[in-house]
């Protein structure tokens, strides 16, 4: 499974959108490969982490390809391709907000979220949104106003701030809607949750934009309740760019 290959959709309070953008076909260099670096390898200043350079003792739940730190209040919702039954994201919701996340392989000698944003905002512009690309908390971001349609049947725009950070070999991106998206005050405890994020890459040869296996949280992970699934047409939307139709949603409540 490939990166923004094509688009899905999720519902949404009020609005749904779609976006298309064409997949990198490059291949990841393995250790033991005869492929010569042509860059210095990612090295993590900051949060999200690779596993290996975490040592400190603060709860995460055990997502498989991400360890996802535990906030109180917080809503977890595991994304499901109905088809396969394969876990593609992560969403939290806190506070009326919601972040999205998604770990992919990446080559082993260089960054691939310069050009994952350039596709991003290409593909907006080209759906008659906008984007514009800014400094953040973890480097370049994209601030979007994705085009949706209105109750009304008018067209309007939702903002999304599209997060991103390379890592050894993978790379962990954030969809952050609703208030945070657009108030910094609000986007705090988000922000918080993915800098948090340690992503277990493992060391299977992957094609970059490889989704990493994710899983559901185990019934015996402290702190989280499970409750009852809440109707799609009362969850909020985060965009989805990946190859997955929407699935069925799994929801836990820390």
């Amino acid at each position: 499974m490939a990166l923004f290959r094509r688009g899905g959709k999720d519902s949404a309070p009020d609005d749904a959108v779609e976006t298309e953008v064409e997949e990198s076909p490059v291949v990841d260099d393995e250790p033991g490969d005869d492929a010569v670096p042509t860059a210095a390898p990612v090295q993590r200043t900051g949060g999200p982490w690779d596993a290996s350079q975490v040592d400190d003792d603060l709860p995460r739940v055990d997502l498989g390809a991400i360890l996802l730190p535990g906030v109180q209040g917080m809503e977890l919702r595991m994304e499901i391709d109905k088809a396969t039954d394969v876990v593609s994201a992560a969403s939290i919701l806190l506070d009326g907000s919601s972040l999205q996340v998604q770990a992919f392989a990446a080559p082993r000698t260089e960054g691939i979220w310069d050009e994952i944003r350039a596709e991003i905002a290409e593909s907006v512009t080209q759906q008659g949104g906008s984007a514009d690309d800014l400094p953040g908390p973890f480097g370049r971001e994209l601030l979007a106003r994705l085009p949706i349609r209105t109750p009304e049947g008018r067209t309007g725009h939702r903002p999304a701030r599209f997060v991103g950070a390379d890592g050894p070999r993978w790379f962990v991106r954030g969809v952050i809607t609703g208030r945070a998206a657009v108030d910094p005050s609000a986007a705090t405890a988000l922000e918080q949750l993915f800098a948090g994020i340690v992503v277990v890459r493992g060391q299977d040869a992957r094609p970059p934009r490889d989704l990493l296996t994710l899983r559901l949280p185990g019934p015996g992970t402290p702190n989280l309740q499970p409750s009852e699934q809440v109707a799609d047409e009362e969850q909020p939307e985060t965009p989805d760019f990946d190859p997955m139709t929407r699935g069925p949603e799994i929801t836990e409540i820390r």
